[in-house]
């Protein structure tokens, strides 16, 4: 076959939603975009327990605390799920990994945001994970199929995640003028780096047209924002919180809420590694690898003494 029956045949299978796996022919530069969103995705799972962990010794009830737990574990998992995804397009743990510990990659610029209070468990439960819902669900047709499958389980748990920290935010909301308060709070302080999440406007953003084409993408960056916007103001209400926005108004005529205008220098900013905590998240990821060599090393060891007893015996056998 030629480079242009490859290239056919590559798209016959994108338009006729054909899932594209590993052993198939892909463009290069598919293949790349694939590495860079999926290591991306990975990386950002595995920060994301970061400033969530902050808090499991400080949850105000055990019950509170096992949920946490159990959460920051799932994504712990969403992370291994997902290198192991990218490892499929050939690229090592270790190489991506790596790009992430020199500040090469990048993750999703919403943890390098603190996590000052307790409410903040709930916004960031309710927020950012019906984010990343949002984000994630049209994930599962993803064009290539490792990264599809992958999303099938992270989703149905990333789900159990926005429903913890909406009942977080909920009881909050319904206790004591100074939980309400403190509920209030948090939700001024997410909600806009919340939106950002979706990345920059369509206009702006390098990939998604092309990621777009690929079907690696399904709905462009706006859109997911405008239903985001859509759902979680009606929840916010739900729970007798107010949304930071004094421009944000029901739009009866395109049938979405009008928002204000969103602070893309901040965005910029943290993405360039100027966050509140941009230094600090990076620092503790080089601390738990450098610190956890011992681990890796015996593991390894263990893996081939394993190996090598196995070939013994096979001789023995012989």
């Amino acid at each position: 076959m030629t480079a242009q029956s490859f290239e056919q045949h590559f798209q016959d299978k994108l338009d006729n939603e054909v899932s594209i796996e590993p052993r198939d022919w892909m463009p290069d530069d598919y293949r790349k975009t694939l590495i860079r969103q999926i290591s991306q995705h990975a990386h950002s799972e595995i920060v994301g327990m970061l400033p969530e962990g902050n808090w499991i010794t400080r949850a105000p009830s055990l019950r509170r605390k096992a949920v946490l737990l159990a959460k920051v574990q799932d994504e712990g998992g969403h992370g291994l799920y997902l290198y192991s995804a990218a490892e499929t397009l050939g690229i090592t743990r270790d190489e991506m990994l790596g790009q992430l510990h020199s500040g090469k990659a990048k993750y999703s610029s919403i943890f390098n945001y603190p996590t000052l209070t307790w409410a903040d468990m709930g916004a960031v439960g309710w927020l950012v994970d019906g984010a990343a819902i949002m984000n994630q669900v049209p994930l599962c047709r993803t064009s290539y199929g490792p990264y599809a499958r992958a999303m099938v389980r992270v989703c149905k748990e990333e789900s159990f995640h926005q429903r913890q920290g909406f009942e977080i935010m909920m009881r909050l909301a319904e206790g004591s003028e100074t939980q309400k308060k403190m509920a209030q709070d948090a939700l001024n302080r997410w909600w806009w780096p919340s939106i950002m999440m979706f990345g920059p406007k369509d206009d702006d953003s390098a990939h998604s047209a092309q990621s777009m084409a690929w079907r690696i993408k399904r709905f462009s960056n706006d859109e997911l924002r405008q239903k985001f916007i859509d759902v979680t103001v009606e929840q916010a209400k739900l729970i007798g919180l107010t949304i930071p926005d004094p421009d944000l108004k029901w739009n009866e005529e395109k049938g979405h809420y009008d928002f204000g205008a969103i602070n893309w220098d901040e965005f910029w900013n943290v993405v360039k590694g100027n966050g509140p905590c941009n230094k600090e998240r990076l620092a503790a990821r080089q601390n738990a690898w450098n610190n956890g060599a011992w681990v890796r090393d015996a593991a390894l060891a263990y893996s081939e003494k394993r190996k090598e007893r196995a070939e013994k015996q096979a001789v023995d056998a012989a």
